[in-house]
C-alpha cells in the first residue's frame, strides 16, 4: 500500500484524506494538534494521526518524507518551500494548493535534475479556474482561434439560505487570509492597457458581475493577472483578469475598514483596549463614536457600513483579546466570532469566467460558470473543491499517469483533462456557453 503524508489538518484537509483512503492509499497526517489530526480520520481504514510542528520539527519531517510516497501540505503557504526541500531531498513527489511563490519556483531546477514533480496551485483559487480556463484556451487555439478577452471571478461565499448577516459573508478559510487579502496590490489588463491599484484603493476598484441564475455579485481584482497572460499563452488578449466575489456591500465596507486603519498590522500597545476605544483612536473623537466613525469615513451616520460596523461590535466597551498588538487582528477575532456557519448551514464556490475568442470568420462570446454548494452538516464547498483536484492529481501521480517534473501548475490538458473529469463525477462542474457576436 502506498503511503501519503498529508502536512496540516486545516479546514480543507478532511476530503483530501478520505478521498486517497478511500482509494487503497495509507495516509499519515501529521498536525501540530495531534487531535484535530485524529477527528479527521474517523471512518478511515488506512490513516494514521501524529503529533508535528512543521516550524520544529526537522529530524521527524525528514523520517515522515523519506517514508512517504508523496507529500502533500496544507499547511499555511510560509511552509511549502520548506516542505517541498524535504521532498526533493528524498526525491518524493510534492503536491500543495497555494500559489507558486519566487522561492517554490527557484526549485524548478533542482527538481528537474532529481526526477521529481513539485505540483502547486491545484485547489479551487488557485486550481479549478486555472484547469477549467486552459480546457476553453486549448480548445479556441486549437480550432484556429485567439483569445481576445478573458476575465475570471471565484468566491467563497454562503449559500443563498445561509446569507443572514449585514456582512453577506461567512468564513470558509482563514479569517486572516480573508483580511490579508484586502491589503494587497492587483495589476491587471484591460482593452490593452496595464492597470495597478495599490492595496488602499483596491475595494475603490469593483465592479457588478452578472451570474447566470444567481444574480449580481461585486467583483474585484485579485493580485497579479498579467503574469498570467504568458502562464496561460494568450499574449494575444487586450484584457486579463482575474478576481474575486462578494456579495453586495462588501466592498464599500471593506474599503472603509480599510481607510480608518482596521487592516494595520502596525504593532501598537492594545492591552486593556476596548473596540470602542480602538475605534476613537483610530478616528481621533470618542465622543460619539458613531459619529466620529462617519464623519471619518466621509458617510452618513445612518449608512448600511456604520451598521455593519455596529452589528460586528466595533463600538461595544467590550475588551480586545489579550495578546493581540494591531488592529487587523484585533478584527480577525470579531471576524472569527461573529462570521461563522452555524450548524446545517451551506457554504457555496461561484466561479465565473467570460472569454472573447476571435476566428477568421466569426467572434464569440463564452462563459464557464460553477456554483457548488457545502454538503449541510458535511464537507463545505470551499473544503471539497480545495481538496479535491489535488487528491485527484495525488492519485494521478502515484499511479504513474502524471510523468512531469519540475515546478507545475495544473495548466497541462495531462493534469486538468482528467481532474475536471473526475471533479465532474462528484457534481463539481462548470456550465458553458457560447453565443456568436
Amino acid at each position: 500500500m502506498k503511503k501519503v503524508l498529508c502536512l496540516g489538518a486545516g479546514l480543507v484537509a478532511r476530503p483530501f484524506i478520505h478521498y486517497l483512503c478511500e482509494h487503497g492509499y495509507h495516509v499519515t497526517v501529521a498536525s501540530r494538534t495531534k487531535s484535530k489530526a485524529e477527528r479527521l480520520i474517523v471512518g478511515c481504514k488506512n490513516a494514521s494521526a501524529i503529533a508535528f510542528n512543521i516550524a520544529t520539527d526537522d529530524d521527524l519531517l525528514e523520517e515522515l518524507t523519506a517514508n512517504s510516497d508523496l507529500v502533500a501540505s496544507l499547511l499555511p503557504y510560509t511552509f511549502h518551500v520548506k516542505a517541498a526541500k524535504v521532498a526533493l531531498k528524498h526525491q518524493k513527489p510534492f503536491c500543495t494548493t497555494s500559489y507558486i511563490s519566487e522561492e517554490m519556483q527557484a526549485l524548478d531546477d533542482e527538481a528537474k535534475k532529481a526526477g521529481v514533480l513539485l505540483l502547486n496551485e491545484c485547489g479551487v483559487d488557485p486550481g479549478i479556474d486555472h484547469m477549467s480556463a486552459m480546457k476553453i484556451i486549448d480548445r479556441v487555439h486549437n480550432t484556429g482561434g485567439k483569445i481576445a478577452s478573458f476575465t475570471s471571478f471565484t468566491g467563497g461565499l454562503p449559500a443563498p439560505d445561509a446569507n443572514n448577516n449585514p456582512f453577506g459573508y461567512k468564513l470558509s478559510w482563514s479569517p486572516r487570509g480573508v483580511l490579508l487579502a484586502g491589503r494587497n496590490d492587483a495589476s491587471f489588463l484591460r482593452n490593452g492597457k496595464e492597470v495597478t491599484i495599490l492595496g488602499p484603493d483596491l475595494f475603490d476598484n469593483c465592479e457588478p458581475i452578472e451570474i447566470p441564475g444567481m444574480g449580481t455579485f461585486e467583483g474585484y481584482p485579485n493580485r497579479d493577472s498579467l503574469s498570467y497572460i504568458d502562464i496561460y499563452n494568450i499574449r494575444e488578449t487586450k484584457t486579463m483578469l482575474r478576481g474575486t466575489l462578494r456579495n453586495q456591500g462588501w466592498c464599500e465596507t471593506l474599503k472603509k475598514i480599510a481607510d480608518i486603519g482596521l487592516l494595520s498590522l502596525e504593532e501598537q500597545p492594545l492591552d486593556g483596549m476596548t473596540y470602542a476605544g480602538l475605534m476613537a483612536k483610530l478616528v481621533g473623537d470618542g465622543e460619539d463614536i458613531r459619529a466620529a466613525v462617519a464623519r471619518a469615513c466621509g458617510i452618513p451616520v445612518t449608512s448600511p457600513v456604520i451598521s455593519r460596523f455596529d452589528w460586528l461590535g466595533l463600538f461595544e466597551d467590550k475588551p480586545i483579546p489579550a495578546g493581540i498588538t494591531c488592529p487587523l487582528d484585533a478584527l480577525c477575532a470579531l471576524f472569527e466570532e461573529k462570521l461563522q456557519y452555524a450548524p446545517g448551514e451551506r457554504d457555496m464556490i461561484v466561479m465565473h469566467h467570460e472569454f472573447l475568442a476571435e476566428y477568421p470568420d466569426k467572434k464569440q462570446k463564452i462563459t464557464s460558470t460553477m456554483v457548488d454548494y457545502g454538503i449541510p452538516n458535511g464537507d463545505s464547498s470551499m473544503s471539497r473543491t480545495v481538496a479535491l483536484p489535488v487528491a485527484i492529481a495525488s492519485r494521478m501521480i502515484l499511479e504513474g499517469r502524471i510523468k512531469l517534473t519540475g515546478v507545475h501548475r495544473p495548466i497541462i490538458a495531462e493534469i486538468y483533462e482528467p481532474v475536471l473529469q473526475e471533479l465532474e463525477q462528484m457534481n463539481i462542474k462548470l456550465e458553458e456557453r457560447v453565443m456568436d457576436l
